[in-house]
């Protein structure tokens, strides 16, 4: 039977401070999006998509992600909690990110960006959507390291004991969730733009991609706290916030691809 490490949140002690493995998740996910995002620019190939034009990106990004991130935690999973313990919302290096709020954050944070660059806003996502998914890898590697968003009780044999929750074996389903919506999503994404595309397929496929992929890991994760309780009709708040994920996602590759068969609009 396996045992998590229970490894020390603080990857660097300074003092009365430190450097939490959480913090770096996420600066390792920035990091790899400037990386992947030169070598996507080389293939683009837009006027006054340049190096500059990355940066300034992944500054309003990183807005959108923290402060969307955050607000989502607060609002779709534990608002009694935050709302009791106020100062408790701005700790964001203790954990507790809302990917759905996060992506909300993003999709704002580009409509301001696209606005101020007088570009197409779906042209963007298009081109951001295959950078995202490493990031989220490294965001479920983060929530391993700390031992959060466990699994259900299973008896496979790679089940888990967290110590710090009860001695009952756990699906690793922070782990589930590295492969699928890291690992498999970027693969998938990364090859399906490596091809022109009409534009907002590209998009529509990672809302496919992660509404299913995180539906189907949802099963297997033990179920966090929503403002409709831990499961509504046998389906969980991840499941309730993935499932208009796919449905918008189907909806944007028929529209993209039915506008582009009819006037040959390509990303």
């Amino acid at each position: 039977m396996l045992v998590h490490p229970q490894f020390d949140p603080v990857a660097i002690h300074l003092g009365p401070f430190g450097i939490h493995w959480y913090g770096l998740m996420y600066l390792l996910g920035f990091m790899t999006f400037l990386w992947l995002g030169r070598k996507r620019l080389r293939t683009v190939n837009r006027p006054g998509w340049d190096d500059k034009f990355l940066d300034d990106l992944l500054f309003y990004g990183v807005l959108g992600v923290v402060l969307g991130g955050r607000l989502g935690e607060v609002l779709f999973y534990n608002p009694g909690y935050y709302f009791s313990h106020p100062l408790k919302i701005v700790a964001v290096w203790e954990g507790g990110m809302s990917f759905h709020g996060g992506f909300l954050g993003v999709m704002a944070a580009m409509i301001l960006f696209a606005r101020g660059r007088n570009i197409r806003w779906l042209a963007l996502m298009d081109f951001i959507a295959p950078l995202v998914p490493p990031g989220l890898a490294f965001g479920r590697l983060g929530n391993f390291i700390n031992g959060e968003l466990w699994g259900r009780p299973t008896d496979v044999p790679w089940a888990m004991i967290f110590p710090q929750v009860d001695n009952i074996p756990r699906h690793p389903s922070q782990l589930y969730e590295f492969a699928l919506e890291g690992v498999a999503l970027f693969a998938l994404l990364w090859w399906y733009s490596g091809k022109a595309r009409p534009q907002g397929a590209i998009s529509g496929l990672f809302l496919i991609g992660y509404g299913s992929f995180r539906f189907i890991c949802e099963f297997t994760r033990n179920p966090d706290d929503g403002i409709f309780g831990l499961m509504t009709f046998g389906v969980s708040m991840g499941q309730w916030l993935s499932l208009p994920m796919v449905l918008a996602g189907i909806a944007l590759m028929y529209w993209s691809y039915r506008r582009e068969s009819g006037s040959g609009i390509r990303a």
